[in-house]
């Protein structure tokens, strides 16, 4: 049987409702904090003329904001031995919502993927997805903003670490292939700038599945940081929106999946 919470009278409960309460308001104000500080970030301007294979054909990176004056990219990590993205990537794709409302702020979200359009296209279309996929394919991009790991191209970096310091924390899973990710872009006029990256666990704040159980006693049920772990699985229990239900295995583990996650 799965641990409860302690079973306590109303008023006890609106008691350790209030202190949690004071804690999520001190939480509000830190992220507000950190995303002002974020706001301030300096920008860097983005002189490799990268280009993409769109729906529409051929574009530059300044053509992906579709006018606008910011672009998001998620960099979505595409399995093209499978012909399949990655769980991870996929559960997030799913829980982005209406893009009018990041339109009406002058914003364009996109997905950006190193492997043939086709090739995206199929997944895309299985997943019922409407939202821009792009192809990075042929070109550095995915090696530039480090979400692509190959020594051969250009050096391991992840999360703002380089290969030693990776191999010292015990982030092997971190050296090879692909790996997610989202950076930001905005431009003035013609000029296109790089204003943020981030990655691993820095991309938390996108998984609005898990804010909402996050607001459940059993929260994500995997097992870990006081979490029960609802069906044994832990961490393994993500698949494809499709596979919940066809009686195959879980997909891999997140961190042969996603790489290391710390």
């Amino acid at each position: 049987m799965l641990p409860l919470p302690p079973i306590a009278s109303r008023d006890a409960w609106l008691a350790a409702r209030k202190q949690l309460l004071a804690a999520e308001k001190e939480a509000t104000r830190m992220l507000d904090r950190l995303n002002a500080q974020r706001r301030a970030l300096p920008m860097v301007p983005v002189e490799k003329p990268y280009l993409f294979d769109t729906p529409d054909g051929e574009a530059t990176l300044l053509g992906l904001f579709e006018g606008r004056h910011q672009l998001i990219v998620y960099h979505f990590m595409f399995h093209r031995d499978r012909g399949e993205g990655c769980p991870g990537c996929s559960f997030l794709t799913d829980n982005i919502g209406h893009l009018a409302h990041l339109h009406e702020r002058g914003t364009t979200l996109a997905l950006v993927s190193r492997a043939p359009l086709e090739e995206l296209e199929r997944f895309k279309a299985r997943m019922g997805w409407t939202l821009p996929w792009y192809s990075s394919w042929g070109s550095d991009f995915n090696y530039d903003f480090h979400v692509s790991q190959d020594e051969s191209v250009a050096p391991v970096e992840y999360n703002y670490r380089d290969k030693v310091e990776m191999l010292a924390r015990g982030e092997t899973g971190n050296l090879a292939g692909e790996l997610p990710g989202v950076s930001v872009f905005l431009r003035d006029g013609e000029r296109v700038f790089h204003s943020y990256s981030s990655y691993a666990r820095g991309l938390d704040m996108l998984l609005t599945t898990h804010h909402y159980l996050d607001l459940t006693p059993f929260g994500r049920g995997e097992g870990w940081d006081g979490m029960p772990d609802l069906d044994g699985k832990g961490m393994n229990w993500l698949r494809l929106h499709d596979r919940y239900d066809d009686g195959q295995m879980p997909a891999p583990a997140v961190h042969s999946c996603c790489g290391d996650t710390p």
